[in-house]
């Protein structure tokens, strides 16, 4: 299992200065955000990172004019084909990178298609418009060698996917190789029952998690039991990467980053003990 940051909680003042700090502590990968439009600025951050580390994945997802875009659950068709083409602008970046995939929650908040029961619930219709956004670009992300990964968030977040069995619901309808699961921690540690058996029941699903503790800062700040879960994913036999999606304790600047590299030393043992 591989460590990867989200290029933001690097250190350093640049997107040199991050890599370079990332390839120094040992970082195995950078998580960069779903931004700029068409996605210009992660080709310009992929340049200054310049091989020095990989980048692992993609995070969230923007139209081409550069506005966050999370409408694939959306009535409106025109806004449903923004997200998916933005998206499948970004699994473009994905491919040419060499990247795991691009995150995606397909919405935020409650749903916003009507009620047509009898003939139709809202739960219905949204599956409809997933299975057939997740097959356009389940495909698509076949096509670039990289995976479109639907990310379940917490009950305070999304109504819509929430815990992994409803990621991995899709995925089985849809059956397409460029699909996978995004497992974070921090909303796993809300809505599972049991993390490490919602682990053991997605194996073969899981493509990247997200790491965070239960207060939603670094690893070690919090109760989760990492080591149970990691010992669950070397059995499933999941070698890919965990990138940090938290804040970083601290006041001021120096103190976030010696608490990010006792945190980066914390995960290390971790998967050690596992």
């Amino acid at each position: 299992m591989k460590i990867a940051l989200q290029l933001g909680l690097i250190p350093g003042q640049t997107t040199s200065d991050k890599a370079k700090w990332a390839k120094d502590h040992g970082v195995d990968g950078i998580e960069v955000g779903a931004i700029g439009g068409p996605h210009e600025q992660m080709y310009r951050q992929a340049e200054e990172i310049n091989g020095l580390v990989p980048i692992c994945s993609v995070c969230g997802n923007s139209r081409v004019d550069g506005s966050s875009s999370f409408d694939f659950l959306n009535p409106d068709k025109t806004k449903r084909r923004a997200s998916i083409d933005g998206s499948k602008s970004a699994l473009e970046f994905c491919g040419q990178v060499g990247a795991v995939g691009q995150i995606v929650p397909p919405i935020f908040g409650g749903p916003v298609v009507p009620d047509l029961s009898p003939w139709k619930s809202v739960a219905e219709l949204e599956d409809e418009l997933m299975f057939a956004a997740a097959q356009e670009l389940g495909e698509w992300a076949a096509s670039k060698n990289t995976k479109f990964m639907l990310e379940p968030l917490n009950r305070y977040e999304q109504h819509y996917l929430r815990k992994q069995s409803d990621g991995i619901r899709i995925i089985e309808a849809v059956k397409s190789s460029g699909l996978g699961l995004l497992s974070d921690f921090f909303h796993m540690h809300i809505e599972e029952t049991n993390s490490p058996e919602a682990f053991r029941a997605a194996k073969g699903y899981t493509s990247h998690i997200h790491l965070a503790d239960n207060t939603r800062l670094e690893p070690g700040t919090g109760d989760i039991d990492f080591v149970a879960s990691f010992k669950v994913l070397k059995e499933n036999g999941f070698a890919g990467y965990m990138a940090y999606e938290c804040g970083i304790s601290g006041s001021d600047e120096k103190e976030r980053e010696a608490n990010l590299i006792k945190s980066l030393d914390y995960m290390r043992e971790c998967i050690a003990k596992a």
